[in-house]
């Protein structure tokens, strides 16, 4: 059989390789710690979760229109009110079937062959397989500690062509929980929009950073670039990574060419999941989100002491997210074997840098503290022992 040579541009997405070899470890009797998904342990807040119940139960689940429930679209422009002081128009938030889901109706309005894309190294790599699979050249700008593992706006202008049609940004980032600072990604967006390109800003991490120095909540890009393509998901923040529900705010003009994407690929996202999903905003579920966002902070200074100790340096501290990227060159061992060790000799997992780019893929290690304390500790005091046997 002949696929189709866009298949061949789509490499593995090594933290489900890894995930699918602990699998095999648990089938064999072994416990598997797995510091490895970037999937959030709490789960969906118990309103949604009651709100589920009661919707399926409740009759006939028929599709939605294509663009989201309005009442949901209406809430989460509420969301950016409340929680950002920005005040958007409903009718450009679009409701889709998880974040992925935005990114496959985007990739497919804004780019055609041979268009160039900035993306910084590293980033998550799903983003940037969308927009190759529909024909753009990726082109992946090397960062480092010093940028803390982001692009900024010298980087950007160094790399910028006449065929730069756009740029991605995730900050935070996955995978290394690191934010661009406020004025550096405006600076970023004002040189872009300048050459007259289009900026989509992930932000499915935003609302797991860190408060400001002056203690307020993290600010959407929309706050300085009205303009700007915003993406962002209610699977970290909510906990809700099954249910496959995200979002992106779009200038007006792309609205309707969304909308016959959307009519045309998915037809609509999960009714059942956008119904559930209205209880996200309400003021309880809100401040048990809140209190989660705590508890993963508290986890990340548990996380960067442990590791300190055991001689892992963490050349770049997050300030969101719930992951941390630490270095493994001093074990002598590749990220990808120091990831193989410590699955099969000491059951946790982990995910080598290959996944993320290609600039220190080999030396870079993520580790995800989303699972719970028990397992986290768990799972530290086991990459401990190896780390003290390794290095004897």
């Amino acid at each position: 059989m002949k696929f189709a040579k866009r298949t061949e541009l789509v490499a593995p997405f090594f933290v489900m390789e890894f995930a699918k070899r602990a699998a095999a470890l648990e089938a064999q009797g072994h416990h598997i710690v797995k510091l490895s998904v970037g999937e959030p342990d709490f789960g969906a807040p118990p309103a949604v979760a009651s709100a589920m119940v009661d919707v399926v139960c409740g009759g006939k689940l028929p599709y939605t229109d294509s663009l989201g429930l309005p009442a949901l679209r209406k809430a989460i422009a509420g969301f950016y009110e409340t929680a950002h002081g920005v005040s958007i128009d409903p009718g450009r938030v679009v409701v889709t079937a998880g974040a992925s889901a935005a990114l496959l109706l985007l990739a497919a309005a804004l780019v055609d062959s041979g268009d160039e894309v900035i993306v910084g190294d590293p980033s998550y790599p799903c983003n940037r397989h969308f927009f190759a699979s529909f024909g753009a050249e990726v082109k992946l700008v090397p960062t480092t500690a010093a940028t803390r593992f982001q692009l900024d706006a010298s980087l950007v202008e160094a790399h910028w062509t006449d065929r730069t049609r756009g740029l991605i940004i995730a900050t935070p980032s996955n995978p290394t929980g690191t934010s661009i600072a406020p004025g550096e990604l405006h600076a970023i967006c004002d040189f872009a929009r300048a050459h007259g390109a289009w900026r989509i800003v992930d932000e499915i991490y935003l609302s797991l950073s860190d408060d400001s120095e002056a203690g307020h909540l993290p600010q959407t890009v929309l706050a300085s670039d009205p303009g700007a393509i915003v993406i962002n998901s209610f699977s970290k923040y909510f906990g809700m990574t099954g249910w496959r529900l995200g979002w992106c705010v779009v200038p007006t003009e792309m609205v309707p060419v969304l909308e016959r994407l959307a009519q045309n690929y998915y037809i609509c996202p999960s009714t059942p999941a956008q119904h559930a999903a209205l209880a996200c905003f309400h003021a309880e579920t809100i401040a048990i989100c809140e209190d989660r966002r705590t508890e993963l902070r508290r986890r990340r200074v548990l996380v960067l002491g442990r590791l300190q100790t055991m001689g892992l340096p963490v050349p770049v501290e997050p300030d969101g997210a719930f992951f941390v990227y630490i270095d493994v060159s001093q074990t002598g061992l590749s990220a990808w074997e120091f990831c193989e060790r410590v699955l099969n000799e000491a059951h946790v997992a982990l995910t080598p840098g290959k996944d993320f780019g290609s600039i220190g893929a080999d030396i870079y290690v993520r580790l995800s503290y989303a699972t719970s304390l028990a397992e986290l500790n768990e799972g530290l005091d086991r990459l401990g022992l190896f780390m003290s046997r390794l290095m004897a």
